[in-house]
């Protein structure tokens, strides 16, 4: 007969051997380094509020090499991006796609080594974006296939997996899972051929999947519904019962998979998030719900009601920074998605799984001097606005969008908002606070409740003029494709 003790270590055993599976089961949670900021985070800086923070995954939207040079040594587990603007050239040139993996990949990974510890390539950042049309289309497989030959050439294919991070448009509009829903159209063709590839080599299928976009644009998709509350009214589909938007999202990617005749394929979730300002609902009461749900729920191992107890393989929260050079044609909350805003500040409180219950700050920013530029009340102020508006065609003014922390200032201190976020990204040079003669420049923080007057960080002159000559390459190759598309 066995003895107590006896019973208690067959207990102890099994239990430990029964969460030790399913902890390995979780899928791990990174984030999404974007550098799209006029003035950026210096990058030792950023890798400091990586692991300060235990976030040991990140995932990159181009292949920065002081980025890349940071992370080396740090243990965290990156992916590098090619953007869409270099998928026709590595498209056109096995000897470009060689060059790229040298100076991309190799060259932090000498001798297969891990300096660097590059885990992926993203062949393009959601190059099937309606609003991007077809002119990504012709290239991506043919450019993806050129990566994976020239990893292949530098011994790098087993340690290096090659992926294409798909947006949530890629698929036919609305939520069905029924058996016929499938990819887009214009995209079937495309997409059976992506599969395929990424079946061959073991890569998994890497996909957006964004709550708040969708409750934007579809009606009967409840903010309760997104956000996780348990208050929220489900939804009934296919015989199944939905109780958040993120798990009716996942389970139409993995009914488009299956249907495609890929069950089995791994999905990591490339961007989620919840923006904390440009926007109606974009708040970071509202983005700290959302993200404390997202990892409730990653953690629960409770899985999707398709996939039961099988969670995304990795999950890259959308953003780490905020970045206000980021494009707003979705909308301004664009530039609002960061875990932190721009200087590495948490804006709230999340435990992201790794222990930590709260997000430690970056430590020992560098600031501009204590300075704001505001309007001249003393001046004529008729011609004000039009100023203002210059001002935010060469500024961030998304704050001030309908929902936004400053969208209730009153008159004239939007204006003042307008000024100084141009002269905040002019270096606080004295003629960027002209206007005309309206510009004052004081040492009076205007800030407001809710509205933050910001104060840049310091950065060398000649880290500002490469981010400023990467951001004019960036536009200029982005404006020629798109005029080859006309």
């Amino acid at each position: 007969m066995p003895t107590t003790t006896t019973t208690f270590s067959c207990f102890l055993f099994t239990f430990l051997i029964t969460t030790s599976t399913m902890a390995s089961m979780v899928g791990a949670v990174g984030v999404n380094w974007g550098t799209m900021a006029s003035h950026p985070l210096p990058p030792h800086k950023v890798v400091k509020l990586l692991k300060s923070n235990s976030i040991n995954k990140v995932k990159l939207f181009d292949a920065n090499s002081d980025v890349l040079q940071a992370l080396s040594g740090s243990n965290i587990a990156v992916t590098v991006g090619v953007p869409n603007t270099l998928l026709r050239s590595l498209n056109s040139s096995k000897k470009g796609a060689d060059s790229w993996v040298h100076d991309n990949v190799t060259r932090y990974m000498p001798n297969g080594g891990t300096v660097t510890r590059i885990e992926y390539v993203a062949v393009g950042d959601e190059p099937f974006l309606k609003s991007y049309g077809e002119q990504f289309h012709p290239f991506l497989i043919g450019a993806a296939m050129n990566i994976q030959a020239a990893l292949k050439k530098a011994k790098l294919d087993s340690k290096v997996k090659v992926v294409v991070p798909c947006s949530f448009d890629s698929f036919e509009s609305g939520f069905n899972l029924s058996s016929g829903v499938n990819f887009r159209p214009d995209l079937n063709k495309t997409m059976i051929e992506l599969l395929a590839f990424l079946d061959k080599h073991g890569s998994p299928f890497f996909v957006t999947i964004s709550p708040f976009i969708t409750h934007l644009q579809t009606k009967n998709i409840s903010l309760d519904f997104s956000l996780f509350k348990e208050t929220a009214r489900p939804h009934n589909l296919s015989h199944k019962t939905y109780k958040n938007s993120f798990d009716l999202s996942y389970d139409t990617v993995a009914t488009v998979l299956s249907t495609a005749g890929y069950p089995n394929m791994d999905i990591v979730v490339a961007k989620i998030g919840w923006p904390t300002d440009g926007a109606a609902n974009a708040s970071s009461y509202l983005a700290e719900t959302f993200i404390k749900g997202l990892i409730n729920h990653l953690h629960s191992n409770l899985g999707t009601p398709l996939k039961p107890h099988k969670p995304p393989l990795e999950t890259y929260i959308l953003s780490l920074l905020d970045e206000d050079q980021r494009s707003i044609t979705s909308g301004n909350f664009e530039r609002h998605w960061g875990l932190f805003t721009f200087d590495g500040q948490a804006k709230y409180h999340v435990d992201l799984g790794q222990g930590s219950k709260s997000l430690v700050n970056a430590q020992n920013v560098e600031y501009l001097s204590s300075k704001w530029c505001v309007v001249n009340n003393n001046k004529d102020l008729s011609n004000a606005t039009a100023s203002a508006l210059e001002a935010c065609a060469n500024a961030d003014c998304t704050a001030l969008s309908p929902g936004g922390s400053c969208f209730n200032i009153s008159w004239p201190s939007n204006i003042s908002y307008a000024f100084n976020s141009y002269y905040q990204q002019h270096d606080q040079r004295a003629e960027s606070c002209d206007f005309g003669g309206l510009g004052l420049i004081t040492t009076v923080d205007p800030s407001m409740d809710r509205c933050r007057f910001p104060i840049e960080i310091r950065v060398s002159h000649a880290e500002f003029h490469r981010m400023c000559n990467f951001l004019r390459v960036i536009l200029l190759v982005t404006t020629l494709l798109a005029s080859l598309t006309v």
